[in-house]
């Protein structure tokens, strides 16, 4: 008998280290993995990216500067001058959505980013920030 595959389980958020404090159930899942994966890439590009120092860039280096001037770039055009005290917000947020949709194409993973928890939480943090900051 063949087995269904269901494409939804893809979806499914998936237990992986069960913690208990009390009734409050902050388990390690499948998506508090591929975040914490999606923040380690970004963190092992931009050391790569920023490790060597020479005077002629390499492909790390270039595809690092590129994201920053394209962020850099994309904020003075829409905020203007006055954006600069968000660009490491907005540079932040956009590698950590950007590694989670690539990290989400690959076979057999997990795209966090699809879970409306994640998003809504992703968004009060930055209204509570920009808030404040502002």
């Amino acid at each position: 008998m063949v087995e269904k595959h269901n494409p939804l389980e893809q979806f499914e958020i998936q237990t992986l280290i069960p913690i208990r404090l009390g009734n409050l159930d902050i388990s390690f899942t499948n998506s508090s993995a591929f975040m914490v994966l999606a923040v380690a890439a970004v963190a092992i590009l931009m050391i790569l990216a920023v490790r060597p120092r020479a005077s002629i860039p390499g492909r790390w280096q270039i595809l690092a500067e590129l994201s920053y001037e394209f962020i850099a770039r994309l904020v003075s055009d829409n905020i203007g001058k006055d954006g600069k005290p968000y660009f490491s917000l907005i540079f932040t947020i956009f590698m950590f959505v950007l590694f989670g949709n690539f990290l989400g194409m690959l076979p057999y993973s997990f795209t966090f980013t699809s879970h409306i928890a994640v998003t809504l939480s992703m968004a009060l943090v930055i209204f509570v920030l920009v808030t404040i900051i502002a």
